[in-house]
């Protein structure tokens, strides 16, 4: 078990999938037509801590590589982007995990490869460490494999018990999670601490089921369902067309608008939405400047090539 000390908690404790994202060099609609790729580190609670450190905060990720060069190789980038990796763990019997994705405009076409990443335990995530974090966050990607799935459900009972804020991109997809139904009763479960909640409509109508031609349950159904299961906030990212939030378990709801961008990039834009929006939220504002935070932030990765630059200036979400 590792120790820590600090004068002040973590802003952010992502926990999840640390893993090798093979993407495709040039644009392309799909895998199918993708000839190379290069080598990046991913998986969203990463990409979250980095984005939060790049804003300033203090982050650290829990996570499992395996004891190989690709696990040495995301352990060093983490470092990198300013993010504490002494929770990272090595697992001997399982190699770091790795997905090949497309780059487009649009949602990415992905394969994943797991291994180590699932391969998360209690004891990584003790008590002095949840009680030093401010956020507690990840997605349906780190819940969808056990042993990881109950270790993290745990953990966020856990640090709200402890006062610690949990968080949730819900990231849904059935590729990755082909049990729908259990999804559902695992998100009900993590939702059930009060958590923070972020999903896109193309993450909805997965976690629906909803087929091509098939019409998405409405914005309000979609958000009452997850207040129902215990959700404090919900903010449903509307592409284009902006965001909806909901807060106060359901008593406050604001529309945010898009605004025009010119998309160079799409993969980790969600991540840099929430990234926004939750430093934002640290910061004490109301949802609707959370929302515009995390919509600034977005901009910026959308506008650029690769992840965010390696500092990023706090009042640019203001």
């Amino acid at each position: 078990m590792n120790s820590f000390s600090s004068q002040e908690p973590f802003a952010m404790l992502a926990v999840g999938e640390l893993l090798v994202d093979l993407i495709g060099h040039s644009i392309t609609d799909n895998l199918l037509d993708a000839n190379d790729f290069r080598r990046l580190q991913g998986g969203s609670p990463a990409n979250m801590a980095a984005n939060m450190a790049r804003l300033g905060n203090r982050s650290a990720l829990v996570a499992c590589v395996g004891t190989d060069n690709l696990g040495r190789f995301l352990t060093a980038q983490v470092a990198a982007a300013g993010v504490e990796t002494g929770f990272i763990q090595q697992d001997s019997r399982e190699p770091t995990s790795l997905v090949v994705v497309s780059r487009t405009k649009g949602t990415p076409d992905f394969i994943a490869y797991r291994s180590a990443d699932r391969m998360l335990q209690p004891d990584h995530l003790p008590d002095s460490l949840l009680s030093q974090s401010r956020i507690f966050h990840t997605t349906c990607f780190a819940l969808s494999q056990a042993p990881a799935q109950q270790t993290i459900v745990d953990a966020a009972r856990r640090a709200h018990k402890l006062g610690c804020q949990v968080s949730i991109d819900a990231n849904y997809a059935p590729s990755i999670w082909p049990d729908r139904e259990q999804a559902w009763q695992i998100l009900a479960d993590y939702c059930s601490a009060k958590a923070l909640v972020k999903l896109s409509e193309d993450d909805a109508a997965r976690l629906y089921g909803i087929r091509t031609g098939d019409a998405l349950p409405s914005h309000e159904a979609i958000i009452d369902k997850f207040h129902q299961m215990g959700a404090e906030l919900v903010c449903l990212t509307l592409g284009a067309d902006g965001s909806l939030v909901s807060s106060a378990g359901g008593a406050k709801q604001v529309r945010v608008l898009g605004q025009p961008v010119e998309v160079v990039d799409a993969t980790g834009a969600g991540d840099a939405y929430w990234a926004g929006f939750l430093t934002a939220y640290l910061d004490g504002q109301t949802p609707e400047v959370c929302a515009r935070a995390g919509a600034k932030l977005a901009q910026l990765k959308l506008e650029r090539s690769g992840p965010l630059p390696a500092q990023v200036d706090r009042a640019l979400l203001y």
